[in-house]
This record gives C-alpha cells, structure tokens and sequence, in this order.
C-alpha cells in the first residue's frame, strides 16, 4: 500500500452522502415500539443501574456501551429515542470509519462507492443501528482503528498519530464487547510481521522500512499493544465506585475469569440460536421483535440480504486467490479478518450463539465483494456490478418493513419475507 491516488478520485462525497443516508433511514420509527425488545431487556437495565451508581448489572460483558446507553438516557430521557439513538449515530460511524479504511487501503473509488453501498443495503448494520445492544459500539470503534491503520500506512507521515488513535480505538471496542478481542491483536500483529519482512538489523528500534515509516517496532508495541489496554481499562474506573459489588482493587484480571464463566455457563437452548456456517449460508434469522404495536403488526428481523450476502462467498475467495497470487494485501487483510472474526465462533467455548455475531464478519464480506465488483468494473464489465448493487438495493426496499418495524396487513403479513422455514 503506497502511493496516493488524485485527491479528486477520493469518495469522500460520496461516503458523507452514504452516511447521512444510513442515519436517516435508521431514524424511521426507531422508537417503534416504545418498549425494550430483545436484547435490550438486559443492556437498559444495567445503564439505568450505572447511572444511579447501584451496580454493574450485565457483567458478561465489558462496560463501555452501557455506560454509552446510561449518558444517552441522562441527557435524552429514558424513553425509546434516549435508548436506540446512540446505535443510530454509531451506525454512522461504522459506515464512515469502514469506507474510510477500504479508500487508504485500496486506493479504489469505485471499490469504496460500491463498499457503502452494500453495506448500507446488507441488512446487518441497518437492523443493528436501531436497537440498544452493544454489538454496533463495538463495531463503530474497530472499524475507526481499521482506517487509521490503513491511514497510517498510506501516509506514513502521519503515521504516530494515526497509531495512537488507532489504539484507544481497538481499546473502547474491546470494552464494548469482547467479540472482537481477537481481531484487535491482529494490527500489532500485522506491524510486526511487516518490519520482519526488512530484515533490519536493529529489529526493536529501527525506524526504517514498512509498513509505517518512522515507527519503530517498540513505538508500535505502544499505540497497538499497550495503549488499547490502557483504553480498554479506562471505562471500567465506574465499576470501582458502585455500591454494590463493585470492582475491588486489584481485582480488574479476576473479573476476566468471572466473565468466561458466565459466557460458558450459558447453556439452555434458545430458539434462535444458531451456528456460524448457517450465518455464512444466510439460513438463520432472528426476529428481534413481531407483535401488535396500537392495534397494529410491526416485525424487526435481522437477516442478511439474500443477494449480496450470499455472492460476498465467492468474492472472498477470488479475493484469496487474487490477493496471494498478485500480492495484493488489501485482499489479504480481508481475508484474514474474515477468517478469524468468523472462525473464533467455531473454536471458542461459547454454547449458544446467535445471528447477530455475523455483523463483523459480513463487514469484510461486503468489502471483499466490492473489491470484487471494483475488478469488474476496471475491466469494463459494468453491468454485472451495477446489477448485483442495484438488485441488493431492491430486496432492501423490500425488506424494509420488516427490517424498520414497518405495519403489516395482518398478523401473517410476516410471511411474505419467509422465504426458507429456518428464516422463522
């Protein structure tokens, strides 16, 4: 990755357009319906709990996006808008950060366009920007370090600072939630494999030689390694002062092992619980929410578009062969954070998992796919492109009721987006 493209041929128009798009759309009935649903049932309670600085309630999961939900209520109320409208605004971000990352890494305009596009018409970051869970603050903060560490490395000369924010990024959404723990190892990781690759004497202090000029491996052993640990531990300074089991002195790696605890101790079935090969094969649904809202049928269901998601399988493999063959590393980094945000579910000791936890996956997914149809479209082939961007945009519109908790006719108007029996 070096080199600069025109500034002319930077989206930036286009991802500000596409940004405002997604936030406004996600404000349609986000107050709809006006009481806790799902997963917010748990994640409300445990910011109310934080801003009366009872107790830390919720303790399977790190604090931050609770603490994100409890100043959102003190300053917007505690009704549905106080609730949901930080999931909007971080929905924002992850669509700003993640085209952002795929411009400096890939230098692709057409990549980047098409990149906001799918991911504005995938479903996932949609349903996920209107409800009070946790799994958007997550993403909004790794997908921040994803484009300053792209930055980094195609400007150099910024290239502390872009680090250093990086890492505070990779901390805060650790301390959202740990499902990207493992992906938040694999920049400092990245940096290191990089400098190993120069052959540099002076291994530990040189500062010559990629991936980020200037930057010794010591220097980014503290803007990847210690920093994001450092902001990870942060927003836990709360649960020290809480008046019920509060955190004690000392006790911050102890607390580490109650969490696992309470993830593995998790196993009563539930009825959507599903497995991580049925997400990539786009067979499970999880309806969030269907039932009478003032004498009318309102449905929320997170599935991922059956186009897009499902022809983002080949795109990553060409992304595989493509990018090893021709040393493309944008294409390698894709595939990699594919692997592991999607494989950690197929080897970690977690019983029941859900749908939901493809939100991460399908990021480097719908990337590999815009890549894919970037090549296309390079090529001259631009009907192919336009057709699976278009026709992801018309199953959006489609879906939309039931993914923004639009009215239904009746009460098995849902029916009509049924499209496999595992979808209910």
């Amino acid at each position: 990755m070096s080199g600069h493209k025109d500034i002319a041929d930077d989206p930036w128009g286009w991802t500000l357009g596409l940004t405002v798009l997604l936030m406004g759309l996600s404000l349609i009935r986000l107050t709809v319906p006006a009481t806790p649903f799902f997963d917010e049932v748990h994640y409300l309670p445990a910011a109310r709990a934080l801003l009366d600085g009872s107790e830390w309630l919720n303790r399977e999961h790190p604090i931050l996006g609770k603490e994100i939900l409890a100043l959102s209520i003190a300053i917007l109320g505690d009704n549905a808008l106080g609730w949901r409208l930080p999931s909007a605004l971080f929905g924002g971000l992850t669509l700003f950060a993640a085209m952002r990352a795929l411009w400096f890494a890939s230098q692709q305009r057409f990549a980047v366009i098409a990149y906001g596009i799918l991911l504005l018409t995938g479903f996932y970051v949609f349903v996920q920007s209107r409800i009070a869970m946790l799994d958007i603050f997550m993403l909004g903060f790794f997908m921040v370090a994803l484009w300053q560490c792209a930055a980094a490395v195609r400007e150099p000369e910024t290239g502390r600072l872009r680090l250093a924010t990086a890492g505070v990024a990779l901390g805060l959404a650790m301390a959202s939630k740990w499902n990207v723990a493992f992906l938040a190892i694999l920049p400092g990781l990245a940096f290191f494999a990089a400098r190993l690759t120069a052959g540099r004497r002076r291994l530990l202090t040189s500062q010559r030689g990629i991936p980020v000029p200037g930057i010794s491996l010591l220097e980014a052993a503290l803007w990847l390694g210690l920093v994001p640990l450092l902001a990870y531990w942060l927003p836990h300074i709360w649960a020290y002062s809480l008046d019920r089991n509060p955190l004690q002195p000392g006790g911050f790696i102890t607390y580490h092992a109650e969490v696992m605890s309470l993830h593995e101790s998790v196993t009563k079935s539930h009825p959507y619980q599903s497995q991580w090969y049925e997400w990539a094969a786009n067979l499970r649904s999880i309806w969030y929410f269907y039932a009478p809202v003032e004498g009318v049928h309102r449905g929320i269901m997170l599935i991922g578009n059956p186009l897009t998601i499902l022809v983002g399988i080949p795109a990553l493999i060409w992304c595989a062969w493509s990018g090893i063959m021709e040393r493309h590393w944008d294409r390698i980094a894709l595939i990699v954070l594919y692997a592991v945000s999607l494989g950690m579910w197929a080897v970690v000791n977690k019983p029941i998992q859900f749908a939901y936890h493809y939100l991460l996956p399908s990021m480097f997914l719908f990337a590999a796919l815009a890549l894919a149809l970037d090549a296309l479209w390079r090529r001259g082939m631009r009907a192919l492109p336009l057709t699976v961007l278009g026709a992801g945009a018309v199953l959006f519109v489609f879906f939309f009721p039931v993914l923004s908790a639009g009215a239904m006719e009746n009460g098995n108007s849902f029916t009509r987006w049924i499209w496999l029996d595992s979808w209910l």
